[in-house]
């Protein structure tokens, strides 16, 4: 017996809408089980989990500063996803454009003024661009894989940013710490009344909407379509391949450089050897959560943040370690991507066939076969 992936002819739009959703209920029922074998009552620890953080005014605050950079980062991945071309390097390029827009605080920190920041905000965009250009030129030039290359950036982009805040541009005044100065008054992003949710969550809004409108409404738009869904039309249809590499890896990389920025001239306000909790990947499931849409990144950075914030109170509230808090991550893209393959496909059962032994292969044509043998039973009866 062996299965196999059918395509579907048709897809149903109502399972289309709906596959999110279910990958949400399926990721909850299985985290039920998981917490009840452990002995945790698990209605309690599904509220912990998924309701708690939106329960309080600060939750809610925090719920938006991390649901700022998963947006930022996924729009753009979904623009790259939708053309096939698979930037798995994000935490990268959001580390280069920390680096990038950090180096005017550090290196002139004299330069404090209303121009300070939104040149910071263009320098992360920059170094970000810059990061993912790498993998983008590879693929161009030498046909390299776009996944191993980003990925392998990502690497480099942690150590070099650990290397300068342990040497270089370490605070001189920060008593031997790996961090950098403390960026203040115009180096900081404006924040909303006494609270951390920041300008970066507006940047977030605007570029979700933008690039939506841009996907649905420019011959662009539709050439990075029908490039993710017919290669060859587009190729036929006299679309550049090598500059919608470019400008998919362009705008993904420039978005998530902006989303380091926005880190650090926001909640945490310094470089220091670690600035983001792994946004950059888990953009990557935001992105398919939001059915490779930039608009559905909203929904998608909403309910990674819940699990971000809901992991942090469940490893405090019912005393589970951060890895199992994470494991519901890697249950919802899993959940993910099998809804998404069944709405495409459909699973049909092959029954092998009997396999005939290398003795009946070397008869002669006609011998055994229904003819003969009836003809042999012929004779035998007379």
């Amino acid at each position: 017996m062996k299965l196999v992936l059918e395509k579907r002819p048709e897809r149903s739009r109502t399972m289309q809408v709906a596959s999110p959703l279910l990958a949400v209920a399926l990721t909850m029922l299985l985290g039920s089980i998981l917490f009840a074998v452990r002995g945790i009552d698990p209605l309690h620890a599904i509220y912990v989990y998924f309701i708690s953080p939106l329960t309080t005014l600060w939750s809610v605050e925090e719920l938006i500063v991390k649901v700022t950079p998963l947006v930022l980062i996924g729009a753009g991945l979904a623009i790259c996803f939708r053309a096939n071309l698979w930037n798995i390097g994000a935490e990268g390029q959001l580390i280069a454009g920390a680096l990038a827009g950090a180096s005017i605080p550090i290196l002139a920190p004299q330069w404090d003024s209303a121009l300070a920041i939104p040149a910071m905000l263009l320098l992360g965009m920059f170094g970000g661009m810059v990061w993912a250009g790498v993998p983008a030129l590879l693929r161009n030039r030498f046909g390299a894989n776009e996944i191993l290359t980003s990925l392998m950036l990502v690497y480099v982009a942690q150590y070099l940013l650990d290397w300068l805040v342990r040497g270089p541009w370490r605070d001189p005044q920060g008593f031997n710490f790996p961090k950098s100065i403390g960026f203040n008054d115009w180096h900081l992003l404006a924040t909303f009344g006494d609270g951390r949710v920041h300008l970066g969550a507006v940047f977030a809004l605007i570029a979700a909407a933008a690039l939506a409108v841009f996907m649905a409404r420019t011959l662009m738009g539709f050439e990075i379509r029908v490039r993710g869904e017919a290669p060859r039309a587009s190729t036929f249809g006299g679309f550049s391949v090598p500059g919608t590499t470019w400008f998919c890896f362009g705008i993904s990389g420039a978005l998530a450089g902006l989303a380091g920025i926005c880190e650090v001239a926001g909640p945490v306000g310094q470089l220091q050897p670690t600035i983001s909790p792994g946004y950059g990947f888990t953009a990557i499931i935001v992105a398919f959560l939001g059915r490779l849409n930039p608009l559905g990144a909203l929904f998608g950075g909403l309910v990674l943040a819940i699990c971000y914030l809901g992991g942090e109170a469940a490893q405090v509230e019912l005393s589970i370690s951060e890895k199992t808090a994470q494991v519901f991550q890697g249950m919802l893209l899993f959940f993910i991507l099998t809804c998404d393959t069944l709405v495409r496909c459909r699973v049909r059962v092959e029954w092998a066939a009997r396999r005939t032994s290398p003795a009946e292969g070397r008869l002669p044509l006609g011998i055994g076969s229904a003819s003969s043998r009836t003809a042999d039973a012929g004779e035998a009866t007379s």
